[in-house]
Parts: C-alpha cells; structure tokens; sequence
C-alpha cells in the first residue's frame, strides 16, 4: 500500500517473522552466542527467557537454520497440557513412528533412538519452544529423559525457549535438580531508545529504504508506546506508515500519536502506564532527566512538548542514527 510512495521494495515491518529482517542488537549477539555455545559444548539444557515479542523464537530460528548435520534437530511448539502428552509430542518432533500403546513403550522407543543417534557419533537436540506453558510434571519428564546421557557423552540436548514464567516454574523447589543441570541460560531484555532506533534503520535498511523516513522525534515515540519490544515497535511503525501515506508526508512525532490514538489493543504504553522508571531508563546519562510528571500529566494525544523532546539529549543521538539512515 505505501511501499511505493516511500520507495521501498517490501513492506518493512510485518509481524510475520522474516529472517531477512533479523536485527541482532548487543544482547541478541550475547544470547544467540549462548545458544550456539549450548549446542557446541554441548550442554545439557539450554534456557532463553524474555518477555512477549522480545524476539526469542526469531533467535530459535537462526539457531536451527545454522545447527550443523551432526545434529538431529526435533522441535516442539505446543506445549499445552491440553494438547497431548510430552513425549508423544518428543516422537513425533523427532519424526519417529509412534505405534506404542502405552508409556513404558513410547519411552523404549525413544531410547532406541537415542541409542542409534550415540552409535552414529550424533547428536538429538530438542527444542522447545513456549515451554512457560508446560506443567511441572511435564518439565520433570524431560529431566528424566536427560538421564538417558551417561557421564560421558551427551547425546540428547533440550533448549527450552519461553516467557519470564518459565523462569518462576523452574525455580519451583519441586525443580531443584532440573535447575542444576541447566548449563546455558539468557534472558533478553526489551530494546533501549537508540536500539530501537537502529532496529528500525535496519528494517527500512532491508526493505529498500534510500532516505530517513522516521523523525527522531517519532522514533523516540515510538521507543516510549512500544517500552523497545520489537513486535510491539513493528506494529506501530507499520501503521505509521500507512498513516503517513494518507498524510502524503514522512513519519513525524504527531504521525505516531495519532496511531497510538487509534489502537486500543496490542500492548501499546498508554501516558499513563509510562512509570518512572521507564523514562529514567532512557534519560540515563543522556542529558537533563525528564520526570515522570513530565511524561504522564499531558493530554492524552501529547505525551511530550516538541520542545521538550527536540532538547532531550536522546533525540540527539538518534537524530544521528536517522540521519546515517540517508547515507
């Protein structure tokens, strides 16, 4: 609709995943270098926790594309009680044939294969993905099933991928020895302003993008109303474009308010929800500090005086991330 109008190739912030899109900010290099180091060593268990739309199952991906063929990879995304037992799920993740009739049976099949994978110098790696909604009884089954690598070898390895709830089910006391034998963890963390902006330079970048089409004063806008969640920054940008499209203008400050406006759902941070905290976190070493007050008692359609924002020392900084954009 408005790839055309600001000379982009392909819509640059679907919320379809896209591995051409793939942005890797300081802390996705950190955590998808943990991940590879999990399989190269190999560890045991792997954990990477963050919140919703943080990017995790994108990192999963890359992951998988580049494991190399010593590995066989299984991999599970519905976790829900509701959707069978587990290790149904683990054969047939696995590709294995599944004609046992009852647990004991299913469990020797997966043995067996194990076995076959130990003899071939392989490895199976298990991935789960979703894994805060797996039960307690359901992680100790895959702490069992760990058991099937003896004290020299490590032949299966299990990457759970899930939201910060995963991190409160296993530190559950009935979870002790499946805590200690979790030898690779990361948690990824939303984006911060200038992260964000690089992220959506990059995504313009990618989609063809020859000039700045954001203003600073947008991108710091949208950083406030997505707290740097990478879906959450996606869909506001998108529309934003469209919105700018109707406008026929670039994406300013009062392009990304009239959005948020119109949104009522999708997690978007309203005046209100903006604490403290948040703004202190992106005022940090980045000039005169804008106080709450200053952030939250404005009309609903002003977050912040242009005058305020244009003089925030952040804007500056991704003032220039924008204006690299041109080059």
């Amino acid at each position: 609709m408005y790839t055309q109008f600001f000379g982009l190739t392909k819509a640059p912030f679907s919320l379809t995943p896209d591995q051409d899109f793939l942005y890797l900010s300081e802390q996705h290099k950190a955590a998808l270098s943990s991940l590879k180091y999990g399989i190269l060593q190999p560890s045991g268990f792997t954990v990477l926790t963050g919140e919703i739309g943080c990017g995790k199952s994108t990192l999963l991906r890359n992951l998988i594309n580049d494991i190399d063929s010593t590995c066989e990879v299984g991999v599970i995304t519905n976790t829900h009680a509701s959707f069978g037992n587990l290790l149904e799920w683990v054969l047939s993740a696995f590709n294995l044939k599944n004609e046992a009739g009852n647990e004991a049976e299913r469990y020797q099949l997966f043995c067996g294969f194990i076995a076959k994978q130990k003899l071939k110098k392989r490895r199976a790696v298990l991935v789960i993905d979703e894994a805060q909604n797996m039960v307690i009884s359901s992680l100790e089954e895959l702490r069992l099933l760990s058991n099937l690598n003896d004290g020299q070898d490590t032949t299966l390895q299990i990457i759970l991928c899930g939201q910060a709830e995963l991190l409160e089910k296993l530190n559950d006391p009935g979870l002790t020895q499946f805590a200690q034998r979790i030898a690779i963890e990361y948690h990824l963390k939303p984006l911060n302003h200038e992260e964000t902006a690089h992220y959506i330079a990059h995504r313009l970048k990618v989609a063809g993008a020859q000039s700045a089409i954001f203003s600073p004063q947008a991108l710091l806008a949208i950083f406030q109303h997505s707290g740097g969640i990478p879906r959450i920054i996606n869909n506001i940008a998108d529309m934003a474009l469209v919105f700018a499209f109707a406008n026929n203008s670039k994406v300013e400050y009062e392009t990304v308010i009239e959005v948020i406006n119109q949104r009522k759902t999708g997690g978007i941070k309203r005046p209100s929800s903006l604490s403290e905290s948040n703004v202190e976190s992106i005022s940090k070493n980045q000039g005169p500090l804008l106080t709450s007050q200053a952030l939250v008692k404005r009309p609903k359609t002003e977050l912040v005086s242009l005058s305020l924002i244009t003089s925030y020392a952040g804007v500056q900084s991704i003032s220039r991330i924008a204006a690299n954009a041109d080059s």
